[in-house]
């Protein structure tokens, strides 16, 4: 199950937890009405049979999938690459991910600008609305496998802050302002 809280501010390892002093965790309720991340929780044994995922597909439209896996073994320029993953953007379609085997971080920012880290592991599926400044590390294990979904084809271009004068970022503060409703 995911759990989430927001973050220190220490800049030292991303791959580790960087609680608060005290912590605060943030339920899954809350942190769908303070950014908009819906999720999930889907049996990795079972999603291919137990018609759970095809409903959830189907529902939010989801026609395209892809399969990634974020290793040192497995992802090409992986220092590279897990540092633009680490870079505050956001993108003009949704982020999905359901993680199949292994961990890593969601950060994402809360309408005061704060950052809310979501610990994501096996069987757990995110959803990050269009227009949120997010970003995503591994943890400590260094490997995440995980499905990505798309809309139609792919698109999977990162804008970096700012990028406040984009149409997804306006849509995206709009829905902060008024309140967010779940898709499905």
């Amino acid at each position: 199950m995911v759990k989430a809280w927001f973050m220190d501010s220490d800049s030292s390892d991303q791959r580790l937890e960087h609680h608060r002093n005290p912590p605060e965790f943030i339920s899954i309720e809350d942190l769908f009405k303070k950014t908009g991340v819906e999720y999930f929780n889907i049996n990795v044994n079972t999603y291919t049979t137990d018609g759970v995922l095809d409903k959830i597909k189907k529902e939010r439209g989801y026609t395209y999938e892809d399969e990634i896996t974020c290793s040192k073994e497995c992802l090409p320029n992986y220092e590279e690459k897990i540092k633009s993953f680490y870079e505050e953007h956001l993108h003009t379609d949704e982020e999905i991910r359901f993680v199949l085997e292994g961990s890593g971080y969601f950060d994402v920012r809360d309408g005061k600008d704060e950052w809310i880290r979501i610990a994501v592991s096996a069987g757990d599926m995110i959803v990050i609305p269009s227009g949120i400044y997010h970003r995503f590390t591994l943890d400590t294990n260094n490997f995440i496998r995980a499905k990505r979904f798309f809309i139609g084809e792919p698109v999977w271009l990162p804008y970096n802050r700012p990028a406040d004068n984009m149409p997804c970022r306006k849509e995206y503060v709009e829905k902060l302002e008024k309140g967010f409703i779940a898709a499905c």
